[in-house]
């Protein structure tokens, strides 16, 4: 194995066994939450962010591996910390870790390929608040699209009448809906900041304060779609599958202007993998 792999393939098996103990059946009067789970819990966030200090201990750098990894870490960061504010969130852990999982294997995989750094056109603090505000918004939008698929997935099991093993440790719907709503208003207000924040650097960078670019446009467009899904739920009642496929919607708009972007730069226009 070539020696840039490693640091990844030891942050990757190192959140194995957290997946593994979300697909462990529930015993009978326990929630899930035990010191295994919150052994593994440590371990797994951990580690993904030891490699992302490695990664950027010098300037903080601009491509796929480091936005995969960072994004990996936040999740899980974010996670652990809603499961000790929300009984219920522990249950997420059985969509969140594949998912998380299979980034991170991008992560490694895209680590051969070499990355840009950041610019210092602007101060160092409109930066680092444009890249904290960021990873921010895209974790709280990645667990809201997972709490509204957990939702969508549990009514259907309910319309259906056939409950299976994923809809049995899933939250249910009520609570599932209940995270999503405070996950994405919490993203929206830290998306609003992240667009100032990002104008404010583009400013300092290049005298404009915006610029029309592929990932502003999904930027903004992933804001409404969030405000727009915010405003349905509180006024109009738009629960279940309506309210996740705008949830997932909203995901992949920013999926496609924080990740989407690095992707077609650094994999499809340079040929690097």
């Amino acid at each position: 194995m070539e020696t840039h792999y490693i640091p990844g393939v030891l942050a990757l098996m190192a959140m194995l066994p957290l997946t593994a103990l979300g697909f462990r059946p529930a015993s009978p009067g326990r929630d899930g939450r035990d010191r295994w789970f919150w052994l593994a819990l440590g371990l797994a966030t951990l580690s993904p962010m030891a490699w992302v200090l490695f990664q950027v201990a010098n300037s903080w750098l601009t491509g796929l591996t480091t936005a995969l990894s960072v994004t990996v870490a936040a999740c899980l960061l974010l996670f652990a910390g809603l499961c000790r504010l929300t009984p219920s969130a522990w249950r997420m852990v059985r969509l969140l870790l594949p998912y998380l999982l299979a980034l991170m294997v991008l992560a490694v995989l895209a680590s051969a390929s070499p990355q840009g750094r950041l610019g210092l056109g602007a101060p160092s603090f409109w930066i680092d608040l444009h890249i904290v505000v960021s990873v921010a918004t895209y974790a709280l939008v990645t667990l809201a699209a997972v709490a509204a698929l957990a939702g969508a997935l549990q009514e259907r099991a309910l319309k259906t009448k056939r409950a299976s093993p994923l809809s049995r440790a899933l939250p249910p719907v009520a609570e599932s809906e209940t995270l999503q709503v405070q996950l994405l208003a919490l993203s929206e207000l830290v998306l609003g900041v992240g667009l100032l924040s990002g104008m404010a650097v583009l400013y300092y960078e290049q005298g404009v304060a915006l610029r029309l670019d592929h990932k502003t446009l999904f930027s903004v467009a992933s804001f409404l779609v969030i405000g727009g899904l915010l405003i349905a739920q509180t006024r109009a009642g738009v629960r279940g599958r309506a309210a996740a496929r705008l949830a997932l919607s909203a995901y992949l708009l920013l999926t496609l202007a924080y990740i989407g972007v690095k992707f077609v730069h650094q994999v499809l226009l340079t040929g690097h993998t």
